[in-house]
């Protein structure tokens, strides 16, 4: 009976009637019911939705990195907060700074001092002598000099807006120099580490941080880094130059050098 019925529903004025397939979603082009025209539309506009996403994300990445290398507007002061609380980055700052070995009479200069971590570090060890800093965001200059307030107040930190690009402006000598995780992004860095040696005292120290953040960054990406920068600071005329590794993900690098004495030092 439900045969016969079925049968029945089928034909219509004594002819069989087929049925038309309920439209899918999006059908595969081989399973044998896709329009072909609308497959070729529907393949067209998931290659322009793709193709606008990945542009999408492409902006957002290089959005995010130029606002890590020069924090601008209310971007900026949020990346400045995140690079102060990211406990790696704190880390590594103060992981530097005891590096450098700070004396309580030391000038010490930091270019690219970001929101002033380090600065601060610096500041408490140097409670004779300067902390002086140069950074080529504005936004960076207002965060670190409320993070160090009461040094700047006290005339033990200064603060400037400046980058390693132009060092004419840093009328001074210092013990210490310290540079973290901007040093790949100076111009032509071996005639700038030239320009630092040209800041320094006789037996002065610089220390150059790197910790790469590269997609895949690993151990033998921070390795190769490293050696990279003592090679420019070798060829710069920098002494006594050795890398220290701390322990993070990926590694950081610290490239420390001195800056030769002269011989009425030696």
């Amino acid at each position: 009976m439900e045969k016969r019925l079925g049968a029945e529903m089928h034909r219509e004025s004594g002819r069989t009637v087929e049925q038309e397939p309920v439209p899918g979603p999006l059908r595969d082009a081989d399973d044998g019911h896709s329009d072909p025209t609308r497959s070729a539309l529907t393949s067209s506009v998931l290659e322009v939705v793709e193709s606008a996403t990945v542009r999408g994300k492409r902006w957002l990445v290089h959005a995010v990195v130029r606002q890590f290398s020069r924090p601008r507007r209310l971007a900026g002061w949020l990346v400045g907060w995140e690079m102060t609380i990211r406990p790696s980055n704190r880390k590594r700052n103060l992981w530097a700074v005891g590096l450098l070995e700070v004396q309580p009479t030391d000038r010490v200069l930091e270019v690219g001092f970001g929101p002033g971590i380090a600065i601060r570090a610096l500041a408490g060890r140097a409670t004779k002598g300067l902390v002086y800093g140069i950074d080529h965001s504005e936004v960076m200059v207002r965060q670190a000099t409320r993070r160090n307030r009461m040094a700047v107040k006290q005339g033990r930190v200064e603060l400037r807006l400046g980058s390693a690009a132009d060092l004419s402006a840093v009328d001074d000598v210092f013990d210490k120099v310290l540079v973290v995780n901007n040093f790949g992004m100076w111009p032509d860095p071996e005639q700038r580490l030239k320009d630092i040696r040209g800041l320094m005292r006789s037996g002065g120290r610089l220390a150059i941080v790197s910790q790469p953040r590269s997609p895949g960054a690993n151990a033998a990406t921070t390795r190769r880094l490293g050696w990279a920068t003592a090679e420019q600071l070798r060829s710069a005329g920098f002494a006594e130059i050795r890398t220290e590794i701390l322990d993070l993900q990926p590694p950081a690098a610290c490239v420390l050098a001195d800056e030769p004495r002269s011989p009425e030092d030696a």
